[in-house]
């Protein structure tokens, strides 16, 4: 039997990894953190990555990782969230991989995401920045599947998590969960120790606790010390503001 694999896609610092952290205190999926990120960084080796100690023995193909997921979804749905950069333009070829999984996407301010990319890796590239891709990857799912994949805002949830996640949940498919919401800031998931450098808040929060707005002054601020940052947010910033337009016509 082949069961339901959820893929939210996504960029950096979006806030993928509390939501992932989310959907692994639910307790009924198997959870997989960023596994493409093996085919881009490893296998590719398009640029090296601060803070990433690989773990031996991982699928590092895109072929190999894409078998893998396919695999554990035999025995019960799967959950993983990656980066639409990882796997552009490669997944674009792969209609049969797109749609078997049930495409998510998570967007957020890209003026937040770009500074806290940067405040742990100032020799982050453009590409890195991912909502380029992001929108290229949801515009080629949205085509296969004649509708719009499900859009989350990275601000929204933070907001509202309850109702935010509860409503994703049921676009999705699954059952409400309320034990989801917090965790264990002790209890660090096996496959967040090879980027832990990446997610130390996350693992140590104990839940997603409603923040400041996203603010354009932290990023103008930094276009002192990194002036190429504002061409990085001229290119990414049309396909943000895109994805948000999709987003808020989802409701």
């Amino acid at each position: 039997m082949a069961y339901p694999i959820i893929a939210l896609w996504s960029h950096p610092r979006s806030m993928s990894t509390a939501i992932e952290r989310i959907m692994r205190e639910r307790g009924d999926l198997t959870c997989l953190h960023e596994p493409f990120l093996y085919d881009y960084y490893i296998a590719r080796r398009v640029r090296y990555l601060p803070h990433f100690d690989p773990e031996p023995g991982r699928p590092i193909s895109y072929e190999a990782i894409r078998a893998d997921i396919l695999a554990k979804a035999e025995s019960g749905p799967v959950f993983f969230k990656d980066m639409s950069y990882y796997v552009i333009p490669r997944i674009l070829e792969d209609e049969a991989f797109s749609r078997r999984l049930t495409n998510c996407f998570l967007i957020r301010n890209p003026f937040a995401s770009i500074s806290s990319y940067y405040a742990l890796d100032s020799e982050v590239t453009s590409e890195e920045i991912g909502l380029v891709a992001e929108w290229t990857h949801f515009q080629a799912v949205a085509a296969l599947l004649n509708e719009p994949p499900v859009i989350l805002e990275a601000a929204r949830v933070q907001a509202d998590t309850n109702s935010s996640m509860a409503a994703f949940w049921k676009r999705v498919g699954l059952p409400y969960r309320e034990e989801a919401f917090s965790w264990d800031s002790d209890a660090v998931p096996d496959d967040w120790v090879q980027v832990g450098g990446w997610h130390g808040k996350v693992a140590a929060s104990g839940g997603i606790r409603a923040g400041k707005s996203d603010s354009r002054d932290r990023f103008r601020a930094l276009l002192e010390e990194a002036p190429h940052l504002k061409g990085f947010l001229a290119e990414h910033q049309p396909a943000y503001e895109a994805l948000l337009d999709m987003a808020r016509g989802q409701g």
